[in-house]
Order: structure tokens, then C-alpha cells, then sequence
């Protein structure tokens, strides 16, 4: 349990002089930073406050008491007061920047600009925006069970801080009061960088009514799949093997390599099953930030959520598109996943379906999915925060999500975003028989178009011609054998 709460000065006393000039009498918005379980602590870098909705309205107003009931004293009104906030639009921001926080940054709760009596009179509802924060925005996959709320008071002027459990019932105790002072908190971090390669191999088998997929489908699996693995792998910093306990006391980035363990294939598919294979392969950069009591292992942690965190993201990046799309998308999902079970003639891809929704027993063509690269933004104290980008996008694209979300300042010099990935993460099917039978450039450029039986008949005919081929060379030599026999006995004799 977090028990006490240190806020970086600078940036509360910023978010403090922007919460006066703006005259408004109620706001929302992130507490970005860092919840320890070995410290018992909690770290905020920075308030985000949330922006208007689509429609432009805020997403946090006071709401009078109710007029039918008779009027009341000026004083009384005031004093009744209650926040109103747009619960699903905060959960949404927390969502969205979540993707663009590094390794050990996480929303930890949210906070309010509100007046005391209109904090006490809005309990529920704050309790319930954080709720809907923590299930948008998880701290790790073993999540914890507790956020914090900030509430900013500006009648008395005072900043408090308050624990809120996000269990599934909401009580009086939920809210607990915990010590908050601030300090220097960014200057102290501990800095850690990872490239992280993976190379992973996919069989499509055979479809039936438990294993047909889609591509997106699959890939969710296999990335959950992989971080079971990857929790495993030992790390070494600065090419030292990292003990349990070690702690950083070295300033500098350092850099951490990833030792990943030899396992068997979980994925055990025969040749007669296999349609083809799925490679999902690429280069994840990663950043982690430490407090300098925590153990380095900590850092380690924290860069391996973060690589599955990255990886996560830039699917839902896609799917988040797809869905964005006509409704034909589910038309031809639907369509797809008919011919998967049917397994008629066809490409089993359409204009109206996007790859990420392809069913992949229905492939009959080979086809590929270039996820968004990773980039690294310039945010607080040699910190950075990141953004994804789609093959068409630019710097400005970039520049108008980081202002949006985030209410940073951008560098207007495109040199100092970070693009550190050589290779951003792509998926390439590729059918079974162009990776089991080696084939010339002119089959592989075909792809899936030449069909199976005919690359099955000529794996078959390669194979008669090299044993009637054997046979021959032996019986040839066995008869140049006894001929030679023959004439060194009549040589002697």
C-alpha cells in the first residue's frame, strides 16, 4: 500500500499557476508517475489535465443542487455543490496515454480542481472516474489494486492526496488519506535502455471451428504467448549479469541486454495440418526510470512490460482503425471466416476487409502488415514519452497528439525525436511448402498463387529423380568394381 506521496516541485507549481490564470471553477485530468510496492511510495511527474470531449464540452463541471426542492441560502447553494464528471471520456485519455508512457511511467490516478465542499459532496463519482481510469490505463499485468486522487483545493488553497481502492464495491472507506509533500523527484531518476529483436514463427494450420482466426487474433495470442517467455529471460547492464537485489548507483543511461532462454516450440503442427507460417518479427526500443532506492531487477521489469506493453499498443493501434472503417468490414470478416471453413477457391482477401481482419485459413495469397514504429519525444528532465507512427504519417502528426493529450511542448526540430528502431515490427504469411521446399525467386514472388498439390508433385518428382539417380550410381559402381576384379586376377594369374 502506498502510504506517502512525493510530487516533482517544478511541475505540480506549473500545473498549479495554469490551474489560477485559467479562472475555471472545476478540472480533471492524470497523474503520470510511478507506484512503488518495495518503497511504499508514490512518485507523480506530471498533471495532465483532460481535454474538451468531440462535442467541446470539459470533462468536469459543478453541478447545482436541485432548484424543485425549494431555493436556498446563497451560502447553503454554494456549499451543496458536486462535481460532474464525463467518466467514459477521462477513462478514454488514460487510455490513450498509457500508450505513450515508457517503462515504470504509468497514469497512477487522477486529479481534481474542485472546491472543498464540492469534493466531500462527490465521493462516488470521483471514486468511479478512477475505477474507470485503472481498468483503461493497468499498472502491470499483476495490477495493483489502488490509485491515487489528488484533489487540488483552491477555497482554502491546499493540495491533498488520497488512496482510492478500485475494488468492485465502492465504500466510505474507499478513499483513504495518505502524507504528500513535494520534492525533486525527476533529477533522481535512474535511466535504462533496451533493443530488444524477436523473430517468431506461426503455423497456420487447418481450419475447424476451434482454431480459425484472424490475423489480429492471432497475434494477441502469440504476444501474450511471448511475454510468459520473455518474463523468464535474465538481463545483463553495461554487460554485467543483474543479481536480484543490485542497485544502481551510477548515473548515465545504461544500457540492458536481454538473455532469453532456450525453450521447446509450444506450437506443434504436422505438415499434412500446416496451411503456412505467420512470422512476426521487428526491433522494440524500450526506456525504464527508476527511483534510485529501487533495485536494478526493478528496471529489468519494467523495460519487459514495457516491450509487450509497445508491442500491444501498435496491434491495438491497427484494430482500432479497422474498426474506425464501414461497417463492410465485419461483412467481409464474416465472409472470411466462411471461406476459411468452406476452404473454397479464392485469395481469401478483399478491398473491403483490412489485413489486421483477414481470417488466415482463408489466405491464399501471401500478404503483410507493417505495425507503427516507436519514436521517442523529449518530455520532462532527460525523460522521454513515446507516440506510434503509420508509414504516412509525419512529424506533425506527432506534434498535434503530444499537445493534445499530453499539453507538452513539442520540439519544433524534428533531429531531437528519438527513431531508434531499425526495423519496426512486421507480419508476413508466407504459405507451408515456400518454407518447407526451397523454390526459385520467380515461385516465391507468385507467393500462395501456385497451389499446393502442384509444389507437392514437384517435392515428390525431385525426390523419385535423387533415389533413381543413387540407384543407378551404386550399380555402376559395383559393376566397374568386379570388371576391375576380373582384370587384376588375369594380371596376376
Amino acid at each position: 500500500m502506498v502510504k506517502a506521496v512525493i510530487g516533482e516541485e517544478a511541475q505540480l507549481k506549473l500545473a498549479e499557476a495554469r490551474l489560477e490564470q485559467s479562472s475555471t471553477a472545476a478540472q480533471v485530468g492524470l497523474v503520470i508517475g510511478k507506484l512503488s510496492s518495495t518503497l511504499d511510495r508514490g512518485f507523480v511527474f506530471d498533471l495532465v489535465p483532460t481535454p474538451p470531449n468531440d462535442a467541446g464540452a470539459p470533462a468536469c463541471s459543478l453541478v447545482e443542487p436541485d432548484k424543485r426542492k425549494g431555493p436556498k441560502p446563497k451560502s447553503q447553494s454554494s456549499d451543496s455543490q458536486s462535481v460532474s464528471i464525463d467518466k467514459d471520456w477521462v477513462a478514454e485519455h488514460a487510455r490513450q496515454v498509457w500508450r505513450m508512457l515508457v517503462g515504470g511511467t504509468k497514469v497512477v490516478g487522477i486529479y481534481v480542481w474542485i472546491s472543498e465542499n464540492a469534493f466531500k459532496n462527490s465521493n462516488i463519482v470521483l471514486c468511479q472516474t478512477v475505477m474507470g481510469v485503472a481498468k483503461a490505463a493497468p499498472l502491470s499485468e499483476n495490477d495493483w489494486d489502488e490509485r491515487l486522487l489528488i484533489h487540488i483545493c483552491y477555497s482554502p488553497r491546499r493540495w491533498t492526496c488520497r488512496n482510492c481502492m478500485v475494488t468492485s464495491n465502492i465504500t466510505s472507506s474507499s478513499l483513504r488519506p495518505c502524507d504528500f509533500k513535494m520534492g525533486k523527484v525527476l533529477t533522481s531518476l535512474q535511466r535504462f535502455r533496451c533493443m530488444y529483436n524477436f523473430d517468431i514463427r506461426l503455423p497456420i494450420s487447418h481450419s475447424n471451428s476451434s482454431n480459425v482466426q484472424t490475423m489480429s487474433e492471432a497475434l494477441r495470442h502469440e504476444i501474450s504467448v511471448h511475454a510468459k517467455y520473455l518474463k523468464s529471460a535474465k538481463a545483463m547492464v553495461d554487460g554485467n549479469l543483474v543479481v536480484h537485489n543490485d542497485v544502481s548507483t551510477s548515473d548515465g543511461l545504461r544500457e540492458v541486454e536481454l538473455l532469453l532462454p532456450f525453450v521447446e516450440d509450444t506450437e506443434v503442427c504436422s505438415q499434412k495440418d500446416a496451411l503456412g507460417v505467420l512470422a512476426f518479427s521487428g526491433s522494440v526500443s524500450s526506456f525504464a526510470y527508476l527511483n534510485h532506492r529501487e533495485s536494478i531487477s526493478q528496471a529489468v521489469a519494467d523495460i519487459k512490460d514495457d516491450i509487450i506493453m509497445s508491442l500491444q499498443s501498435r496491434l491495438d493501434i491497427i484494430c482500432d482503425e479497422a474498426d474506425g472503417e464501414t461497417g463492410l468490414v465485419d461483412t467481409g470478416t464474416q465472409k472470411a471466416r466462411g471461406d476459411a471453413d468452406s476452404l473454397e477457391v479464392g485469395d481469401g482477401m478483399s478491398g473491403e476487409t483490412p489485413v489486421s481482419q483477414i481470417v488466415l485459413q482463408s489466405l491464399r495469397k501471401a500478404c503483410s502488415l507493417s505495425l507503427p514504429r516507436r519514436v521517442f519525444i523529449p518530455w520532462l528532465a532527460g525523460t522521454f514519452v513515446c507516440d506510434y507512427l503509420q508509414p504516412s504519417e509525419t512529424f506533425e502528426a506527432l506534434k498535434d497528439r503530444c499537445v493534445e493529450l499530453l499539453s507538452m511542448d513539442v520540439p519544433t526540430d524534428a533531429s531531437k525525436v528519438l527513431e531508434l528502431e531499425r526495423e519496426a515490427p512486421s507480419v508476413v504469411t508466407k504459405s507451408f511448402w515456400d518454407v518447407a521446399v526451397p523454390l526459385s525467386t520467380a515461385s516465391l514472388e507468385g507467393g500462395l498463387d501456385t497451389s499446393r498439390g502442384e509444389i507437392r508433385q514437384k517435392s515428390i518428382n525431385t525426390t523419385d529423380v535423387k533415389i533413381t539417380s543413387n540407384i543407378v550410381g551404386a550399380v555402376l559402381f559395383l559393376i566397374t568394381a568386379i570388371i576391375l576384379g576380373y582384370i587384376l586376377v588375369s594380371v596376376k594369374s
